[in-house]
């Protein structure tokens, strides 16, 4: 089901480490646009490894993985290297502006602390090694993934919990590749 976005905001404002406008790749190429949370988080953390694991899968697929994050480039870039995604497309947004144009909210206490996140807290953080780091951003934020062609939401997964671990490579691969 394609969504659309606020018919005042315009992707093409959001430009990528590399220079690039958002709204000008997604012409080109679908795009899998993950808001990530402050690199603090472990589950934030958790998200950029299984993106590097399964990047190949989802690239050959014709999809481009651009992140958004809420620190500066520099740091950002520390990060994705750490966590196997060197070379990673990303959108700094320190004031958390895109994250409210997609409709991401602030989390509550039982979305951000909750018994629900137990079990994902002692698999990402204990067992996969990403126990809580610096909060670099607003540790409130929650985040969210969108699958975007042609200046569209075509499918989306808004994080009701900061575990939810979505399946990345079946939302990006069976809404909108393209032959390339």
């Amino acid at each position: 089901m394609e969504m659309s976005l606020a018919a005042d905001f315009d992707l093409d404002v959001m430009y990528t480490n590399k220079g690039e406008p958002l709204g000008a790749i997604t012409d080109k190429q679908p795009v899998l646009l993950v808001f990530l949370r402050h690199f603090g988080c472990m589950f934030c953390r958790g998200a950029i490894a299984e993106l590097a694991k399964n990047r190949k899968k989802i690239e050959q697929k014709g999809i481009r993985i651009i992140f958004v994050h809420m620190s500066e480039e520099s740091v950002a870039e520390e990060y994705f290297k750490d966590y196997k995604f060197p070379g990673a497309e990303h959108i700094s947004d320190q004031m958390c502006t895109y994250y409210k144009e997609f409709g991401l909210v602030k989390g509550t206490m039982n979305q951000l602390f909750g018994l629900k996140n137990w079990g994902r807290f002692v698999e990402a953080g204990v067992i996969k090694g990403n126990l809580w780091g610096r909060e670099i951003g607003d540790g409130f934020q929650m985040p969210g993934v969108f699958m975007l062609d042609k200046r569209n939401i075509v499918s989306s997964y808004i994080h009701k919990y900061v575990s939810d671990n979505p399946d990345y490579v079946s939302m990006a691969t069976s809404c909108c590749s393209r032959d390339m």
